[in-house]
């Protein structure tokens, strides 16, 4: 059987395509309508909404405020030494002082050598570090900018957010500056846990889209306050889901000044250790957090509070103070009361209802720090 009449009517129908293509390419004047092609009309947009001019005002008076952080890491040459420092990360912030402190994620400089601060004008400045809380995942830089380049964010309150309010968020996801996502409250009171395994409580989830690269960056109401820190998002694929988590400004606001001021978070303290879980649900405590040790001269000791401890002849098991509340609110475990006393200062005097051997009584202790 003879192949080559297929194999060359093939081949003509491959030059021809080719032909073809290469007159489409080359003639274009044989396009029809070619001859009569001129730019559309322009359709007059009319005015803006409403909803879109105040978006774009509000964009403006904020993104002044909001800054670029690329945190650093050190560079070794061939014999180990320090040769410079070179890019590891990118996370955003925000000015929250016009003495040049700014505000972002503990984890955007964690393990940094080093971090610097692009301006929404794009100047760039090497940042100190002032102080961190890794327990709420916050940090505080310092750079020496012109007062006029630091436009402190205008602060809210987040006590009083409603499910349904419209939030929006401005940051650089993956390095893209100065970028605008929009969406609601999506729910409030969620529990989040930070890089240091502290349960972060009343955290603020929202729909506004959050990817890499907005962290550290702010979460505005429709007034453009700051209502919250963006921090994580929940998301299979890393990118955004729809389901973002911001740290509330109320909390930030506490936090903050106390940073700026010693340099780190100095929780108040007991002066106790507590019992683990196993320990406390086989004893069948009730809610809350059992003392097992009192430490020597502090405001526990001071108070009178009694460890659970074994008796020295028998080796049983002599009962002690279980705290279940801290200034009439509730603890249920060691990180509620942990959350209680961060409201507090070292100084501060609680009353803590304990309970001993089914008998509850009241106590007054000054707290002291946690140097």
């Amino acid at each position: 059987m003879n192949h080559r009449h297929p194999l060359r009517l093939a081949a003509w129908l491959l030059a021809g395509a080719a032909l073809a293509a290469t007159a489409f390419l080359l003639a274009p004047q044989l396009v029809n309508g070619r001859n009569d092609a001129a730019p559309r009309a322009v359709t007059p947009r009319g005015p803006l909404e409403p909803d879109e001019r105040a978006l774009i005002e509000l964009f403006r008076k904020a993104s002044p405020s909001v800054v670029h952080i690329t945190s650093l890491a050190a560079q070794q040459d061939f014999f180990g030494r320090t040769a410079g420092q070179v890019p590891r990360g990118t996370g955003t912030g925000f000015v929250w002082d016009d003495r040049g402190h700014i505000v972002t994620n503990f984890h955007v400089i964690e393990g940094a050598s080093g971090a610097r601060v692009t301006l929404a004008d794009q100047s760039s400045w090497s940042a100190q570090l002032v102080g961190t809380f890794p327990d709420r995942d916050l940090a505080v830089l310092r750079i020496e900018a012109p007062k006029d380049k630091l436009p402190p964010i205008a602060i809210g309150t987040s006590r009083d957010l409603q499910v349904g309010q419209r939030v929006l968020a401005i940051g650089n996801p993956f390095g893209l500056d100065q970028t605008l996502t929009t969406g609601i409250v999506s729910a409030l009171n969620r529990e989040i846990e930070s890089f240091n395994q502290r349960t972060i409580r009343g955290v603020i989830q929202t729909d506004a889209a959050i990817n890499p690269g907005n962290s550290g960056g702010p979460l505005l109401d429709s007034a453009g306050r700051l209502i919250g820190v963006n921090t994580q998002i929940a998301s299979p694929s890393g990118a955004s889901a729809g389901i973002g988590f911001s740290i509330p400004v109320d909390e930030v606001n506490r936090v903050v000044p106390r940073l700026i001021r010693d340099g780190r978070f100095a929780r108040p303290t007991l002066g106790i250790s507590v019992a683990s879980p196993g320990v406390h649900r086989a004893l069948r405590l009730p809610p809350g957090v059992a003392i097992v040790e009192v430490r020597r001269n502090g405001p526990a000791m001071r108070a009178g509070l009694q460890p659970f401890r074994r008796g020295a002849q028998r080796g049983e098991i002599i009962g002690g103070d279980v705290i279940t509340a801290v200034d009439g609110e509730p603890v249920k475990d060691f990180d509620d009361m942990l959350a209680l006393l961060e409201r507090r200062q070292p100084g501060d005097t609680v009353t803590l209802t304990l309970w001993r051997d089914g008998q509850t009584r009241r106590q007054a202790v000054q707290l002291g720090s946690s140097d």
